[in-house]
This record gives structure tokens, sequence and C-alpha cells, in this order.
């Protein structure tokens, strides 16, 4: 709690109405700023991407792997 240092990047969190996650990525600098926004309504949304990162996974010799690997990059 207290002021922030210029390099240090804050994290918050905001969740109301129908929200179930919302992520925004955000660029300040003096009188002006630029902010990403993602939200997702449904948990339906987090489930789906499990399962997807699920069936890659049991196709995938049994190490460790990254979301890097099942993203291709």
């Amino acid at each position: 709690i207290g002021e922030r240092s210029k390099d240090e990047i804050a994290v918050m969190s905001l969740r109301g109405g129908d929200i179930v996650g919302r992520h925004t990525v955000g660029f300040y600098e003096d009188g002006e700023f630029l902010e990403l926004n993602h939200t997702a309504t449904s948990r339906a949304t987090f489930a789906k991407g499990a399962i997807k990162i699920a069936i890659w996974l049991s196709k995938q010799e049994a190490k460790m792997y990254s979301i890097n690997d099942f993203l291709g990059i």
C-alpha cells in the first residue's frame, strides 16, 4: 500500500453484473492514456480454452510445456 515507483506495474481487478473477467492493459502519460480491454461475460469462454489445451496436451509427449508451446510461438 502506498505510492508506486515509476517502473512498477499496477494490477487491479473489477467484477460486476454479468462480467466474469475484465483485463485492461494501459499506457499512461501526462495528459493522455491508451487502454486495451478484454471483457468476458461467460465462464464458458475460459472453459473452452481449457478443453482445447487439454486435448492438445493429451496428444503430446509427457514433459513440461508452456502456453507458448500450445500457441506455436
